[in-house]
């Protein structure tokens, strides 16, 4: 069916058998499937899953999930692709519209910083540290350096909070004053500062230019 109507009319379960290759014993391909979207409760949790989650899985081996995560890591890095490729970036949300997708439902902090040429095109994404964002792990030095190197005109910044609430911690905000010193020291703008979670996205300069306004 896959190859004679195109695979939009193939189900989560039947294009997921297709990756899968194979069932296990007692049970095929879509079965498998199946189970694999039921126990992680459909496609957004699965594809924020790491090879730990899915190696609880019964019937699922190192071949199967290095099938699956493949396939996960090429439609973030199709996501990256896309906002690399957006002429400018406008607003919190043409960054949202990218790192939902890559960031949203993760279960660790992850930092990224998005450097941006003078038109605000991408330059590079880079993931520049794992874990609660403080100064152990974020060095304005660093950034700085990269963002001479790569000669970007404007940065964004962009953290996760797997706990859901959107609003930025008192550590969110000094860190944040930090990089955007640092940046406006070497005249490189700091666009924002956006914080993701699963359900949405908090830009800190809109948060403040609102309360200024």
């Amino acid at each position: 069916m896959l190859l004679d109507k195109g695979p939009s009319v193939v189900s989560n379960a039947g294009l997921l058998a297709v990756i899968l290759g194979c069932g296990t014993a007692g049970k095929d391909a879509v079965a498998l499937a199946r189970e694999l979207l039921k126990a992680f409760g459909g496609l957004r949790a699965l594809f924020s899953a790491g090879y730990s989650d899915l190696k609880r899985i019964k019937g699922l081996g190192n071949a199967k999930i290095s099938r699956i995560l493949s396939c996960i890591e090429l439609a973030k890095r199709q996501f990256e692709e896309a906002v690399i490729a957006k002429e400018s970036i406008e607003s919190p949300q043409d960054v949202m519209d990218y790192i939902a997708f890559t960031m949203r439902d993760l279960k660790k902090e992850f930092f990224k910083i998005l450097y941006l040429d003078q038109a605000n095109s991408v330059l590079f994404i880079e993931d520049q540290a794992v874990g609660t964002v403080d100064h152990a792990v974020i060095y304005p030095r660093e950034v700085i350096k990269k963002a001479l190197d790569l000669a970007a005109s404007a940065i964004i910044f962009v953290h996760n909070h797997p706990g859901g609430n959107p609003n930025p911690s008192a550590q969110d905000l000094e860190v944040t004053d930090k990089l955007f010193a640092a940046c406006r020291a070497v005249d490189i703008k700091p666009l924002d500062h956006i914080i993701i979670t699963p359900n949405g996205f908090h830009s800190i300069i809109n948060s403040r230019l609102a309360a200024v306004g």
